[in-house]
C-alpha cells in the first residue's frame, strides 16, 4: 500500500467496457511525512475520493481485490481516504488542518 494525493482526473471516452462507470484519478505519491514525490499513478477510485484528498492505494494484483475492482483490468485502486498520519509519535498530516495543501 502507498500514500498519495489526488491531483487530477482522467477522462477516457474509449476504454475497455469493464471500466465503464469507473472514476480514474491521477495521484501524486507522498512520503511518510506527506511530502510529495515526483512519481504519479492513475488509480480507480473505490471509496469516493476527490481532488486534494490524501489517499491509500494498492497496486499490482492487489488492486483487483476490492468489491469495485474485482475482475477489472486495473493496476492501482484507491481504497482509503486518510484522516491523519502519525509517524514515530508525531502527527504529520491531519485532514482539513490549516496550511494543508489544496
Amino acid at each position: 500500500m502507498f500514500l498519495a494525493r489526488v491531483v487530477g482526473t482522467v477522462v477516457a471516452t474509449q476504454k475497455d467496457h469493464k471500466l465503464a462507470g469507473g472514476k480514474l484519478l491521477i495521484c501524486q505519491q507522498l512520503d511518510m511525512t506527506g511530502a510529495p514525490k515526483s512519481a504519479y499513478v492513475v488509480a480507480m477510485d473505490a471509496v469516493g475520493s476527490g481532488r486534494g484528498d490524501v489517499i491509500v492505494y494498492a497496486a499490482g494484483s492487489s488492486a483487483r481485490l476490492t468489491d469495485v475492482t474485482d475482475g477489472l483490468p486495473v493496476d492501482a485502486v484507491i481504497m482509503a481516504i486518510v484522516d491523519s498520519l502519525e509517524v514515530n509519535g508525531e502527527i504529520t498530516y491531519k485532514k482539513g488542518e490549516v496550511g494543508e495543501p489544496a
